[in-house]
């Protein structure tokens, strides 16, 4: 066998086998790590305002990461009690909450079986309540691994810190890595920032900041439980189609049946607002020409929660983003893509 055929065989086992060996080692906080890259990236204008004012990268880094801590640490610290209390009283009322009498007011021919409205009220029982238990159970999760989830949140910082104040090395070290011309480089990494903006901050802090809109709603006219509904209405902001509208719309009917109609007007007048407010924020803060159609984010949204958690609605969209910023690339057409909107253009590609 040929000795230079044999080191290169060899170098290749090497390391394939570290980084199998390296994939084992980090995978406990690997989703952590990503974690900590993606609040660089959201924090990285913050970062670069401060930067051009201090002229200090340590410093500047700093400032930002006792800014996310606040972020992190003070909603914790007030909203945690509240919220614990809040799931008990819901789960308490639950269990005297009568669910079929006003789908039977609203929809009388169609409960008019009095077996399909027990089987219908049975269901929502069911569902109501695992859903509260699950929410309890998670956070009685969190007090008693509260000692790892304080490693894993080490590790995010550290990932956040160094990422933020390195992100040319890191970036000029990627560059490094990929088999592509420089043509097709400056390609990727220009649509990769169009389309990672357009995914946190045209979906998921937008998404946020409308649940926020709707939960000031919320909590004016004193809806129950207004902190837990704030929640969930970001969580569904973050969903493109769904939207907060699937929170602050029950509220509403909930409101009218029981003749508090000036509460649901403002609650509605709210969660309008919350619903469109996108329209103002997303031509400030996302590109036009990159972005994924709805459906799509909809779907990977739902894949990587299955495979990744709550983590996985972020991480789902940027992976189907990612791959078809590469199909788009390779497909090299005058055609604008059916998955991503662009600008028509050709890009002679050599790779």
């Amino acid at each position: 066998m040929d000795e230079n055929y044999f080191n290169k065989i060899m170098t290749a086992i090497i390391l394939v086998t570290l980084v199998a060996l390296s994939f084992f080692l980090l995978k406990p906080v690997l989703l952590f790590i990503i974690l900590g890259i993606i609040l660089a990236f959201i924090f990285n204008p913050i970062y670069t305002w401060i930067y051009k004012k201090t002229k200090m990268k340590n410093l500047s880094v700093i400032l930002v990461s006792f800014f996310l801590i606040f972020l992190i640490i003070t909603p914790i610290w007030l909203f945690t009690p509240i919220i614990v209390d809040q799931s008990i009283k819901i789960y308490f009322a639950t269990q005297k909450m009568n669910f079929v009498t006003p789908l039977e007011d609203f929809f009388p021919s169609l409960f008019a079986s009095k077996e399909f409205s027990n089987q219908v009220g049975s269901t929502i029982y069911s569902f109501v309540n695992k859903t509260i238990n699950s929410i309890m159970v998670s956070f009685s999760n969190i007090i008693i691994n509260f000692p790892t989830i304080f490693l894993q949140l080490i590790v995010t910082f550290f990932t956040f810190f160094f990422v933020l104040r390195d992100q040319d090395k890191f970036i000029d070290y990627i560059k490094s890595l990929l088999p592509f011309s420089k043509e097709v480089e400056k390609r990727i990494f220009t649509q990769t920032k169009e389309i990672t903006m357009s995914v946190l901050y045209g979906q998921v802090v937008i998404g946020m900041l409308q649940g926020l809109v709707a939960g000031l709603g919320f909590f004016i006219f004193k809806v129950p439980n207004a902190l837990f509904l704030t929640i969930f209405a970001c969580l569904a902001g973050i969903f493109p189609i769904i939207g907060t509208a699937i929170i602050w719309l029950p509220v509403v009917i909930y409101l009218l049946i029981n003749s508090y109609n000036i509460s649901a007007l403002g609650v509605a007048v709210f969660g309008i607002l919350a619903s469109t407010i996108d329209n103002i924020l997303k031509p400030i803060l996302v590109a036009k020409k990159t972005s994924m159609p709805a459906s799509i984010t909809l779907i990977s949204m739902i894949g990587g929660f299955f495979l990744f958690g709550v983590l996985g609605f972020i991480i789902g969209p940027l992976i189907i983003a990612y791959l078809l910023i590469i199909l788009e690339i390779y497909r090299n057409k005058r055609v604008p893509g059916i998955l991503t909107k662009e600008s028509p253009q050709i890009l002679k590609i050599n790779i």
